[in-house]
Formats: C-alpha cells, sequence, structure tokens
C-alpha cells in the first residue's frame, strides 16, 4: 500500500503535485529495488525516475537509505531537478504534509547539502520562511530545532558554499529568540533557545562581516535581546569595543545605520502562503472592500494569542519588502498604511 504525502480532508481535491509524485512511483516501484538496473533512462524517465525516488524516500522511511544510493546512482544534473521537487513541496505543501514526512524532508535536506546538491540554498530558505513568528506550538518549535541543528551542524560547508544564506539564518534566528526569551521554564523552549543563542553567537563573533550584510535592522534585532546575558556583552562590544569583531574598516555602531536591509531579509519572516495573500490584499482589494478580507487573514493567520508576535514581521514586509507601482498607488486599490491599520 503507498503510503500518503499530504494530509487532506474527504472534500479536499488531490494536490497535482501529490499525484505526479504517486503515480511515478507506482509505476516504477519495481525498478526502486536492488539490483538497480544499469541503462541509461531518457529525459523524460530521469524526471520521472527522480520523482519515484522522492516518493520513496519521503513515504517509505525505511528503505530512505537505499533509495537515496540509488539517486545518487542516477544523477546527471547536479540535482538541480531532484531539488527543485523539494522546493515546490515546502512552499506548496508543507503545511499539509504529514509528520513523517516531514521529518523525511528534513533528513534529505541534509543528505542534498553534504552533496552540495545545485539549489540546495533555496531548500534551505523555503525551509527557514516556514518558521512562524510567535507560534510555540510543538510543530514550529521541532521545525525550529531542525533548522538551527542543520545550521550548526553543516557549519563548515554553509560558509564556504552559501554564505548568503548563513547571513539569512541569523536574521531568523535573532527574531525568533526575541519571542523564545519572552517564555521561561519551559524545558523544550529552554533547550532550543540555548542552541540557538549558541548559533547566533557564533554568527556573530566569527563571522561579523557577512553579519554586516543584513544593514541596519540587525542593530533593531540586536537591540531586541540586549537583555539577554550573551548579546548585552555583544552590543557592549558594538558600543565600546567593535575593533573586538576584527572587521577591517568597521569603527563605529554608526556604520550599520548607513546599509538599508534588503527586503530579502523581511520576506523570510513570513510564510509564502501569507506573502501570497497580503500581496493580494495590497494588489486586488479595493479601498473600502478590505475589512473581510483582514478579518479573514486574522482568523487564518492571528488567532493564537501568542501569535501576535507575527504582526512585527507583517508590519515590517508591507513597509520595507512591498512597494506598490504607481498604477496601483493612483487606483482605488487599498493604500498600505490601511492594511497596516
Amino acid at each position: 500500500m503507498v503510503e500518503k504525502l499530504i494530509k487532506r480532508s474527504i472534500h479536499e481535491a488531490e494536490n497535482p503535485i501529490e499525484i505526479t509524485l504517486r503515480e511515478a512511483f507506482c509505476v516504477l516501484e519495481p525498478k526502486l529495488r536492488p539490483p538497480f538496473p544499469l541503462t541509461i533512462p531518457t529525459q523524460e524517465g530521469y524526471t520521472n525516475l527522480n520523482s519515484a525516488i522522492l516518493y520513496g524516500i519521503l513515504c517509505e522511511p525505511h528503505m530512505a537509505k537505499v533509495h537515496v544510493k540509488h539517486l545518487h546512482g542516477i544523477i546527471t544534473d547536479g540535482y538541480e531537478y531532484f531539488t527543485s521537487i523539494l522546493v515546490k513541496i515546502v512552499i506548496e505543501l508543507y503545511g499539509k504534509l504529514v509528520d513523517s514526512v516531514k521529518r523525511q524532508l528534513i533528513w534529505v535536506t541534509h543528505e542534498m547539502v553534504d552533496v552540495s546538491a545545485v539549489g540546495y540554498d533555496g531548500l534551505l530558505v523555503a525551509l527557514l520562511r516556514q518558521i512562524v513568528g510567535g507560534d510555540f506550538g510543538e510543530e514550529n518549535l521541532w521545525l525550529c530545532f531542525e533548522m538551527v541543528n542543520l545550521f550548526s551542524s553543516k557549519w563548515v560547508c554553509l560558509l564556504e558554499e552559501v554564505p548568503l544564506v548563513l547571513s539569512g539564518a541569523l536574521y531568523v534566528f535573532l527574531r525568533l529568540l526575541a519571542d523564545h526569551c519572552r517564555v521561561m521554564n519551559i524545558p523544550k523552549i529552554e533547550s532550543l533557545r540555548q542552541m540557538e543563542i549558541a548559533f547566533c553567537v557564533r554568527m556573530l563573533r566569527e563571522n561579523f562581516s557577512l553579519c554586516l550584510r543584513i544593514g541596519r535592522d540587525l542593530v533593531r534585532l540586536l537591540q531586541d535581546l540586549v537583555h539577554v546575558p550573551e548579546f548585552r556583552s555583544i552590543w557592549k562590544d558594538l558600543l565600546y569595543n567593535p575593533s573586538a569583531f576584527k572587521v577591517d574598516g568597521f569603527v563605529d555602531i554608526s556604520q550599520m545605520y548607513g546599509t538599508r536591509t534588503s527586503r530579502w531579509y523581511f520576506l523570510l519572516r513570513i510564510t509564502p502562503e501569507m506573502e501570497s495573500q497580503l500581496r493580494f490584499l495590497l494588489t486586488r482589494v479595493k479601498f473600502g472592500s478590505q475589512k473581510r478580507y483582514q478579518v479573514w487573514f486574522a482568523r487564518k493567520f492571528l488567532a493564537v494569542p501568542e501569535r501576535k508576535g507575527v504582526v512585527i514581521d507583517i508590519v515590517r514586509f508591507i513597509c520595507c519588502a512591498h512597494h506598490p507601482s504607481n498604477e496601483i498607488i493612483h487606483s482605488d486599490i487599498i493604500p498600505r498604511w490601511a492594511v497596516i491599520g
């Protein structure tokens, strides 16, 4: 019996991504068991085999190592197609994935980092964006833990191959720490918080020149954590001993204010689904008709009291990452200030 990839209700239609992967797996399943055929597949056969192997990795945990060895043996494009399917699954399906599939997704992400797969940086970014600010639910905390563990354990190769993604991870975990440091005496959050602090402090102490890419928003993030002892010492060095960071030309914290923070960093703090709904509000909904859309958005994304922390990220996205065209500014589309209100 073929396992499910996603959770869905009885009335909900099957997802086309799941259908494609499952059909490829069902057709090619006999070829996914050792001994593997030695024939070189056609281009269509290659994409189908990639899809089938991925479905096997995600839905057959007991066979995952066999499937990934098979994958290593047939790859001809640097894992580009395989990674692109993973990114699509994370962006479009992550919230609906079965728990066991989520665990396998993290496992295969480690594998893609190990082989320096083409496009694995996009996969890491997609996973970072699934972490929701202010959400202390078990699933969200699990993803936080897995991602900070991945970035810590793969530190050397990530620093060498995708340093920008490492700076993005720093931005994400500094922002999450502002939420996690507000909650005390909860063991699962305590251990996660210590891992996040260790990762962020290591980044700031060992690779401050990379951290400076974040720009002026880094000052705000650090200021939010000044009550945490590990960051208090960093803040003091920024103010009184900038040479401690060993960055040529960096002599004063005021230099950080001169670098504008890229919108890419703000996008990291909202999920693709949130971004899609916000962009719809900001480009399609007419002023005066926005109330029901705002109520729907609040019910979907802000229903839990703790989730109010994500409002900060939403406001910063609207103000700093979304820039309406002149056509929209001069139309009757709802202005940004009204969406925030």
